[in-house]
C-alpha cells in the first residue's frame, strides 16, 4: 500500500513540475535513491514516466507539459542560456523571438540592450522588453492561447511575412537526434517555419531536456539553424549534425563555440 501511494504521490509531483529527481524524492520520502530508482523504473515500465540523467519526466510525444511546469524546469539553465544567446546578439539589431519559457529568458536578458526592433508573438515577451526603452517592439495578431501568451494563426504567420530581420531567436519542445525540431501544435510550427524563413540567422535557444522527448510535427531541421545555445550537448549524433551544417554549439559548461565544418582546432 505504500509502494502505491508513493507511485502515485511521485506521479503527482512530475504532473505539477514536469520532472522529478532521485536525489529530491529521496529526502522527501526518507528512502535511499535505490528505492527511488526502482520506483521510477517501474512507472517507466508501464509508460507513465521517462528515465532523464538524474531522475524522470512525464512522457510526452502528442501533448505538451503546462505553461508553469516548463517554467520551472531547468529554471536557472534557462535564465543562463538566454544570457549566453544575449551576448550574441549586437545593438541595433532587429529580430524575431518566438513562443517559449527559454525565449522568454532571452528577453530578459536584453533589456540593456540598445536600438532594437523586435516583433515577437508572445505576450510576455512584449511585457517584459517594454521595460527597456530602447527598444521598439511589434507584436504579431493572431488567436491568443491564454495558457502561455502565445498568438497563432494563420494570421500571424500572414503577420510575420512582412517582415526580413537580421536574427530569429527560437525554441521547440523537442530535438530529435537527426537535428529534426519539433513541437506539438502545427499552428505554432506555422509561425516558427515563418520566422525562420524571414530571418538572416536562427538562433535556437534549448535546454538539454529537449533532446529527451518526443513530439509529433516538424518545425525544421538543423541546416536552418545557425547557432545553438543549451545548456549541455551530450549526445554524439546530435553534436555531429550540428558539426556537419556547421551550427555554432554555445553551451554553459563550455562557454564557447564549437566549430563549424572542416575546422580541427577542437570544440571550443
Amino acid at each position: 500500500m505504500a509502494l502505491l501511494i508513493r507511485h502515485k504521490e511521485i506521479m503527482e509531483i512530475a504532473r505539477q513540475a514536469g520532472r522529478v529527481l532521485v536525489e529530491e524524492l529521496a529526502e522527501q520520502f526518507d528512502v535511499t535513491p535505490q528505492t527511488i530508482r526502482r520506483d521510477l523504473t517501474e512507472l517507466c515500465d508501464r509508460g507513465l514516466l521517462t528515465r532523464v540523467h538524474g531522475g524522470a519526466m512525464l512522457k510526452s510525444g502528442f501533448a505538451n507539459l503546462g505553461y508553469k511546469a516548463r517554467q520551472g524546469m531547468l529554471a536557472e539553465e534557462k535564465e543562463r542560456i538566454g544570457r549566453l544567446c544575449a551576448e550574441a546578439i549586437p545593438d541595433n539589431a532587429s529580430m524575431f523571438i518566438n513562443i517559449g519559457t527559454t525565449t522568454e529568458a532571452v528577453a530578459r536578458a536584453l533589456l540593456n540592450h540598445r536600438n532594437m526592433l523586435v516583433i515577437t508573438n508572445n505576450i510576455n515577451i512584449a511585457n517584459t522588453l517594454s521595460a527597456n526603452p530602447h527598444c521598439e517592439i511589434i507584436v504579431a495578431g493572431g488567436m491568443l492561447r491564454r495558457s502561455d501568451g502565445g498568438l497563432i494563426s494563420e494570421a500571424t504567420v500572414g503577420f510575420i511575412e512582412q517582415f526580413k530581420v537580421d536574427y530569429a531567436v527560437i525554441g521547440t519542445s523537442a530535438i530529435d537526434v537527426d537535428g529534426t525540431l519539433l513541437d506539438f501544435d502545427y499552428r505554432e510550427v506555422q509561425v516558427a517555419r515563418a520566422i525562420t524563413a524571414n530571418a538572416r540567422k536562427t538562433y535556437l535557444v534549448a535546454d538539454s531536456s529537449k533532446i529527451e522527448r518526443t513530439a509529433p510535427v516538424r518545425i525544421a531541421g538543423m541546416d536552418r539553424i545557425a547557432a545553438y545555445f543549451t545548456d549541455s550537448l551530450t549526445s554524439d549524433p546530435l553534436r555531429q549534425v550540428c558539426v556537419r551544417h556547421g551550427v555554432e554549439v554555445h553551451t554553459l559548461d563550455r562557454g564557447e563555440a564549437a566549430p563549424a565544418e572542416g575546422d580541427e582546432s577542437g570544440e571550443g
